[in-house]
């Protein structure tokens, strides 16, 4: 059984989200003709319930409770900011509220396709409206105000109240175009507008059947908590590709941006990047297998489905047909796929000279990016003797400080989800001798506790982990640990993301089945067990403190576990018996957050960090947006909270971003590391 790690992320967002993801999955409502579920659907429901009842954590009954909240989930993902649905539409749905636990323990899923049946008849009508109103002219001088808060938004009444919800909507739209980088207006910004809420309307209508069930059980099991997910076979496959960290293809990162299919990045060594036709920013309009193979027309298709014509197996050729950033004429190029590494999800490092030693000589820094906790489960399972595995790659980085005499370590995970426990567990063992690193609780209340046996350190010296609100799960069982052992100091946000729940990964096929080579029925991500650190706390809810924060924008955002619907509740069990070190303690703490705290003060960055921090608060907490056009840019120019947090959210999740940025953050975790060294080596001496 292989226990997973990785955290549930909401966005607040103030406008309809058709961004799809890079990596080869669209991860919204997606779109082909709905007509009813089929044979294989009820029995996915039905392993999906059974497991339910049977192996998660809270044991919660399937019952009204979790109907209710299914109801409500679904909703709010097909229609979340409330523009689609009429108020009648949703009250009879709301007739159904009670029963969807009885109809899914039956294995009928007929409801989730009388809802996104009604939700593409709405969808139509919209845009219909969205073309009358980007066809006229707008008085951007008036006073009026949008909604832009999804918990006070409400559904329309009727048409009329329709028509003025759109009209705003598209008001407001056209504003966002003219305040962005690239401010787009006239006729650029009416037709992007159209493409978009066109395009979003086909995709829609091409959403096929293990779409839907995957939103609707996905709707049903996040009830329960929000980690635990079904995942259809095509999302499973694209799961375990991110674990293992590599591929077949041509090595490009795609995103969907307004129909079009649009190349996002090249990864380095992958074949299109030997190759050289492709360029970043092309968009691929067809799609053809072989040297000779018919070219399918890709325009408005579903990001997900052009990912499965453009993989394939090594070796074979695919033929992609674009239209260039710097020319409108289609061209066609042939690609041989290849194995791909994704080496920008791996671990990566870097060494820095910094500061004077009493001898006048520079430290030496070594810094080592994770991302995420990574293991080849299959490779795993198989008994391969290298398969791709975190704490592999980083004990050879380790060895590398130790033969190039680094003075100490920072282990930025402020960008890391989360991932393996056996890599968060055995990972922590290269920085303790030996002892207890997490304990985990089941739904039957037994701890088991888990150990690094491996006697001695990979790593001996000072140690600095870096931590954000978005580090989660294996990376707060590496912190709590590290701090609970008093190993190395923990910086950064005021706390981690606070995911204290261990979700196991069951292949419903073998759940069913039995046998080997089971049908792909995808998957079930369960919440099975609850985490806690050596001295006996949940990171749930709460995540782990640092020992010294900075002020950052991230610490604001609603992306912690505690911002989520329905999560589990913070708890304690009793603390073990483990050997704490003399790395870290009160004095050296208190010492090292009066000296940062004084840096923070005299720097203007993070003193413009802490003026945003206050304006954000401020219009995050707003309901409404002006749509007189002076007041709005007034607005935007001094701050967009919402463009704010979806930039810092980018940024975490930017595979181009370098392995250390070296802006005032880091120049200031840098700063505290060396005063912790100076630190050390005082008492060090006095000793």
């Amino acid at each position: 059984m292989i226990r997973l790690c990785a955290p549930a992320v909401r966005l607040r967002c103030s406008c309809i989200l058709i961004v799809a993801l890079v990596a080869g999955y669209w991860c919204g409502p997606a779109l082909a003709e709905l007509v009813a579920p089929s044979a294989s659907d009820r029995q996915v429901a039905l392993a999906v319930t059974s497991l339910l009842r049977r192996d998660h954590l809270s044991r919660h009954p399937l019952d009204d409770e979790i109907s209710q909240r299914c109801m409500k989930s679904f909703l709010k993902m097909l229609d979340p900011m409330k523009v689609y649905f009429y108020q009648s539409d949703v009250d009879a749905f709301m007739l159904r509220q009670n029963d969807l636990d009885d109809l899914v323990r039956r294995g009928d899923i007929s409801f989730a396709y009388t809802v996104f049946q009604t939700f593409l008849k709405r969808i139509d009508e919209r845009v219909k409206l969205v073309d009358e109103f980007l066809a006229m002219k707008h008085d951007f001088t008036a006073n009026e105000t949008m909604i832009i808060d999804r918990d006070a938004a409400k559904y329309a009444r009727n048409e009329a109240e329709a028509r003025q919800k759109w009209r705003k909507r598209i008001k407001y739209d056209l504003l966002v175009l003219k305040a962005d980088k690239d401010k787009i207006e006239g006729q650029k910004a009416i037709d992007k507008l159209s493409r978009r809420y066109h395009s979003f309307a086909r995709r829609m209508h091409q959403t096929d059947g293990q779409e839907l069930l995957e939103m609707f059980l996905s709707s049903m099991t996040t009830a329960f908590d929000p980690h635990t997910s079904y995942m259809s076979s095509s999302t499973l496959e694209n799961f375990e590709i991110a674990m293992r960290l590599e591929l077949e293809g041509i090595g490009a990162a795609l995103q969907s941006e307004d129909g079009y299919t649009k190349v996002h990045k090249i990864i380095p060594g992958g074949a299109a990047d030997k190759d050289g036709q492709l360029k970043v920013g092309d968009k691929v309009v067809g799609v053809g297998q072989g040297t000779d193979g018919e070219i399918v027309d890709v325009v408005d298709m579903k990001l997900s489905e052009v990912v499965k014509l453009i993989r394939g197996k090594r070796g074979t050729v695919v033929r992609l047909q674009l239209v260039s950033v710097d020319s409108p004429q289609r061209r066609i190029i042939n690609i041989t796929r290849a194995k791909i590494e994704l080496k920008d999800s791996e671990a990566r490092f870097e060494i820095f000279t910094e500061g004077r030693k009493s001898d006048g000589q520079p430290y030496k820094i070594g810094v080592i990016d994770l991302p995420s906790f990574y293991m080849d489960m299959a490779g795993a399972r198989r008994g391969l003797p290298n398969f791709k595995s975190t704490t592999r790659d980083v004990r050879k980085i380790l060895e590398k400080f130790n033969d190039e005499g680094v003075d100490a370590v920072i282990l930025d995970l402020r960008r890391n989800g989360g991932g393996s426990l056996t890599e968060s567990i055995n990972l922590t063992g290269l920085f303790i001798d030996k002892g207890p690193v997490v304990q985990v609780k089941d739904a039957e209340g037994r701890i088991q506790p888990y150990h690094d046996l491996d006697a001695g350190m990979a790593w001996s010296g000072p140690l600095v982990v870096l931590t954000s609100k978005f580090s989660a799960s294996a990376s707060e069982i590496l912190a709590g640990a590290i701090q609970d052992y008093h190993r190395g100091l923990i910086v950064g946000d005021r706390a981690t993301h606070g995911k204290g729940t261990v979700q196991s990964l069951l292949d419903l096929g073998q759940q069913l089945f039995r046998i080997p080579n089971a049908p792909r029925l995808g998957a079930l991500k369960i919440t099975m067990q609850q985490f806690y650190r050596p001295n006996g706390d949940s990171t749930q809810n709460r995540g782990v403190l640092v020992d010294v924060e900075l002020p950052s924008l991230t610490t604001q955002l609603d992306i912690g576990e505690a911002d989520l619907d329905y999560p589990v509740a913070f708890d304690q069990v009793g603390p073990l018996e483990f050997g704490k070190l003399a790395y870290v303690n009160k004095p050296i703490c208190d010492r090292l957050r009066s000296l940062s705290s004084q840096r923070c003060r005299d720097s203007e960055d993070f003193q413009k960090v802490l003026r945003n921090i206050t304006r954000y608060k401020e219009q995050k907490d707003r309901k409404q947006v002006t749509l007189n056009a002076k007041e709005f840019m007034a607005e935007r120019a001094e701050l967009n909270a919402d463009k704010a947090q979806q930039k810092k959210i980018e940024e975490m999740n930017d595979p181009d971003r370098p392995i250390i940025k070296r802006d005032y953050y880091f120049n200031e975790a840098m700063a505290i590391t060396l005063d912790y060294l100076q630190m050390m080596q005082q008492v060090a001496q006095a000793n």
